[in-house]
């Protein structure tokens, strides 16, 4: 059984037609709710109808277009189809300035008017994408860095919330991107230390060489050094967060056990420990039972630290959080670009969903400042995301628009130096636009408002 290509309703007056309509419809995969009349068919529709209406135009008491007007009153962005007779069709051209979506003159073959609602049905689900995105940017504004409404991503947040209280040391595991060091901020802004400094350190991105002098600071007048103070002392009745924890040396790794387990550090050329009060909070990309296992992570260190492990899904373990924080960051990325935030695209919307994103929120984050920009072609156009299907005149039309969208955005929608910049002529350029559908109001910059 094939999955519906979409909620059609249809309305008509003449029971053999609309029988014969709705029958190939059907078989064309669409699910059709049928009506005789036009308020009955009202009482099927809302702002949030995922279809569309077809509707003849003359039928006795509220004929087509008086349809239509009621409609446009639900939802300005329901797409609406007339069937015409031979007499109407410059009527029904007149209603397309209107903002009827199509109109289909009898009689008419079923195939026209299911690719007509095809393309409607498409036109419904980026404008319903849309709103759900608006909508998600602005729930997103405020509350917890920890979006989505997964079930894991629930229980992620009610764990913290019941963690950031106590005094208890914390293992963050996640893959790159998927947002630890949010988990470590949020443990912190809930904790009684929030109002003391969180002093963080990269493990990996730290060379032994100087591992003791940046960790545990220099004593006034050793080996002739000025004196520093270490990161450990500046999470001083704090937290410390250990990013990258599995990236510690051996010899690293002994270094810090006496500071996990004491509380203390030792400066270079003191005489003396110093005792420090920390919460520490480490983070891994990996799971450390396996290094542990395998010699190359201390399991002293490692017992120490796994007081609490909490673990954050990757992305495509929640999916239908995608979309929330598309749009989250969608809109932060136009703000910060001073941009208006760019309406969904098919292109865009077929990537959310069909991508396994590896690179977790950070790569979606990045893609989503691409959009802002107006450089969402540039994904289909990457190594490995075209279709091996795709011959050369298809792989040119995207290289094409790839670089129209590209030049747009670095003048700012200037249409004279985008045209002089690719050296196209004015109706060319305009004619490419068009069949791209590039909207060159999106890549200029949002009128700043007026300074009161």
């Amino acid at each position: 059984m094939t999955a519906s290509a979409g909620q059609v309703v249809f309305v008509d007056d003449d029971e053999a037609l609309r029988g014969a309509v709705v029958q190939g419809l059907e078989l064309a995969g669409f699910e059709v709710a049928t009506f005789d009349n036009g308020p009955a068919a009202l009482k099927a529709l809302s702002r949030d109808f995922p279809g569309a209406v077809v509707s003849d135009v003359r039928m006795p008491g509220m004929d087509g277009l008086a349809l239509f007007a009621r409609i446009q009153a639900i939802d300005p962005d329901i797409p609406v189809l007339l069937i015409t007779g031979h007499g109407d069709v410059a009527m029904a051209v007149a209603a397309l300035k209107d903002g009827v979506y199509d109109f289909v003159s009898k009689p008419f073959p079923i195939e026209r008017l299911a690719v007509a609602l095809a393309r409607a049905l498409e036109k419904r689900g980026l404008v319903l994408d849309n709103r759900r995105l608006e909508a998600a940017a602005a729930q997103a504004t405020a509350g917890s860095p920890l979006l989505g409404e997964a079930p894991v991503m629930q229980r992620l947040r009610a764990t913290i919330a019941q963690l950031a209280e106590a005094e208890v040391d914390v293992l963050i595991q996640g893959e790159t991107g998927v947002g630890k060091d949010l988990v470590a901020q949020a443990l912190h802004r809930g904790g009684p230390r929030r109002a003391r400094p969180m002093a963080t350190v990269n493990c990996a991105a730290l060379p032994e060489a100087v591992f003791e002098a940046e960790l545990f600071g220099v004593a006034g007048g050793a080996a002739g050094g000025r004196p520093r103070v270490g990161r450990l002392e500046l999470a001083d009745r704090g937290v410390l967060f250990l990013d990258e924890i599995e990236g510690l040396t051996p010899t690293m790794q002994a270094k810090l056990l006496r500071v996990v387990e004491e509380r203390e550090i030792w400066p270079i050329g003191a005489a003396e420990p110093r005792h420090l009060d920390f919460r520490i909070i480490a983070a891994g990309k990996i799971d450390l039972a396996e290094p542990v296992r395998e010699g190359a992570f201390r399991a002293d260190l490692y017992y120490r630290l796994n007081v609490v492990t909490l673990v954050v899904p990757p992305l495509r373990e929640r999916r239908e959080d995608v979309p929330m924080l598309f749009g989250h960051f969608l809109a932060e990325a136009a703000a910060r670009f001073r941009r208006p935030v760019p309406r969904l695209t098919a292109v865009v919307r077929d990537h959310l969903l069909g991508h396994d994103w590896p690179g977790n929120v950070r790569e979606l984050a990045h893609y989503a400042e691409r959009v802002a920009l107006g450089l969402s072609s540039a994904v289909a156009a990457e190594p490995g995301e075209a279709s091996p299907a795709d011959g050369l005149a298809e792989r040119v039309e995207r290289y094409e628009a790839m670089a129209i969208r590209e030049t747009l955005a670095a003048c700012d929608g200037d249409a004279r130096t985008a045209m002089a910049l690719l050296r196209t002529p004015r109706k060319t350029f305009y004619d490419k636009l068009r069949r791209h559908g590039i909207e060159i109001d999106a890549y200029r910059p949002a009128r700043r408002a007026p300074r009161s």
